[in-house]
């Protein structure tokens, strides 16, 4: 009987042992076939200076690569055209007017998520990803987008910024690569002297040690039609494009770490901006220039290369849209995007034909809240504090561009009146079709009574379903405003 009793012992050790055998094989099999994810995102750079999304002078071959193995949306937007803002939406998947994260982070601004958000890095990290961060970070606070590594570069400098990041190229586990330039934001010092010269946007005449510094004639690149055609704007433009190539190169250099490190073709590679360009018209408002922003996403599993995807996505999209790629299970509920890993590899995918920004600040002295729908061609922007003047941001009302025309006390800023730009109406409502300036407000016009009201609508229930304190804006409802007692 004790000989039958030491056969089951054995018996059951042995099964117990094959068991977990096979469970440890299991997760190795399921750590290998999931994707290393890298997000790049570069700082004020708009759809306008990208050789892929048209742009035939500006030099940068390597995001044109990018394009040319992967996916170019041309309807991806950020939810809110300001730095800080936009970032935590993109870590969180949710607006930030229900995160508590309104505007800056830094200095006397202050703007801090809520401590029960759980962000993207830290949902990865819990599931066994390697996070690593480098360059821009500007969220807030730490514990709410923790990142495991912290590597530290010069963020004017990208190639520096790629040759921090060898370690997490070569992690035994799959990682998750937060890339964060501060290129091409404005640099310091905002005011320039003599009031005409142009911004540096961080170039510097030295140049960046391994940065190839590329140069353009103001003469020679293309003023976007929202901006007017001034000598001071095309002297900035011309420094805004250096910066950009600055981008290019350090972005190339990260790709060819990438693929030494024998990880490309398990590596998903995303590129995007936080915000449009940091020029009066673009950066801080909700107009197209501010928020439509690129896209470009390279999945090496994906065997077709070079789509150019018309779906509406936004930034809202990207947290359930990487967890999805990291086959981390989440409940959708948890964020108000949604995931569009499904329909990268299509071009004109259906269901995908409506997006929603929401801006309350910039700097916390400039509180002008503004909420948008865009419908197919149709796009409504509701300026809840419309009877302030417009304000700007320090850096943009300092810009040569925008010194020029007001020293110089002209009517028109582009194609728009100066009084119109800082004066705006309650609701503008454009077809993107025929007016792609939005400088014709079909919101008093009769014949879009039925398109206003509809556009309305859907606003509204996009405050209610994301807990937008500003909805009591419409009609003094309170429910989102609790006691007032802690209890």
């Amino acid at each position: 009987m004790k000989a039958n009793l030491f056969k089951s012992i054995v018996v059951v050790i042995v099964l117990v042992f094959t068991n977990c055998t096979e469970k440890v094989n299991e997760v190795a099999i399921t750590e290998s076939n999931r994707p290393n994810i890298i997000l790049f995102v570069a700082d004020d750079h708009g759809t306008d200076a990208l050789g892929a999304y048209g742009n035939p002078v500006i030099k940068t071959p390597n995001l044109d690569e990018l394009a040319i193995e992967g996916t170019k949306f041309t309807n991806a937007y950020c939810t809110s055209a300001s730095c800080a803002a936009s970032r935590s939406v993109i870590l969180s998947g949710k607006f930030g007017h229900a995160t508590g994260s309104y505007g800056h982070v830094h200095d006397y601004h202050h703007f801090s998520t809520y401590d029960n958000v759980k962000s993207l890095p830290v949902l990865l990290e819990n599931d066994g990803y390697e996070t690593a961060r480098i360059g821009k970070y500007h969220v807030a606070p730490e514990k709410v987008y923790h990142f495991k590594t912290v590597l530290q570069a010069d963020p004017r400098n990208t190639v520096e910024m790629a040759e921090q990041c060898g370690d997490v190229l070569n992690s035994e586990k799959p990682f998750f690569l937060y890339f964060c330039t501060d290129d091409p934001h404005r640099g310091q010092p905002f005011e320039p002297d003599p009031w005409n010269a142009p911004n540096n946007f961080g170039n510097k005449v030295e140049g960046y040690k391994g940065v190839e510094t590329i140069t353009y004639d103001p003469e020679d690149v293309l003023v976007p039609s929202f901006l007017p055609d001034t000598k001071e704007s095309r002297a900035e433009i011309a420094q805004y494009y250096q910066s950009i190539s600055r981008i290019d190169q350090g972005f190339g250099k990260l790709m060819k770490m990438l693929q030494d490190s024998g990880k490309a073709d398990n590596t998903i590679v995303i590129y995007i901006s936080d915000n449009g360009m940091a020029f009066p018209g673009a950066k801080t408002t909700v107009y197209e220039p501010g928020i439509k922003l690129p896209c470009i996403i390279k999945d090496p599993t994906n065997p077709v290369k070079g789509i150019t995807n018309n779906a509406m996505i936004s930034w809202v999209d990207l947290t359930p849209t990487i967890l999805d790629m990291a086959k981390v299970s989440y409940d959708e509920k948890d964020f108000h995007g949604k995931s569009f890993k499904n329909i990268i590899a299509e071009n004109k995918p259906k269901g995908w034909n409506e997006i929603y920004a929401s801006h309350t600040f910039h700097e916390i002295t400039m509180y002008y809240p503004m909420r948008v729908v865009r419908m197919d061609n149709y796009k409504l922007i509701w300026n809840i504090a419309w009877r302030l003047e417009y304000p700007f941001a320090s850096d943009l009302w300092a810009s040569s561009t925008w010194q020029g025309i007001y020293r110089k006390d002209m009517e028109y800023f582009g194609p728009k009146k100066v009084n119109d730009f800082l004066f705006r109406p309650e609701f503008e409502l454009y077809d993107l079709d025929e007016d792609p300036e939005e400088s014709n407000n079909l919101a008093a016009d009769k014949d879009f009574k039925e398109v206003l009201a509809v556009m309305k609508t859907k606003l509204r229930a996009f405050q209610t379903n994301t807990s937008d304190p500003w909805n009591i804006m419409w009609g003094h409802d309170t429910s989102l405003q609790g006691t007032g007692v802690n209890l």
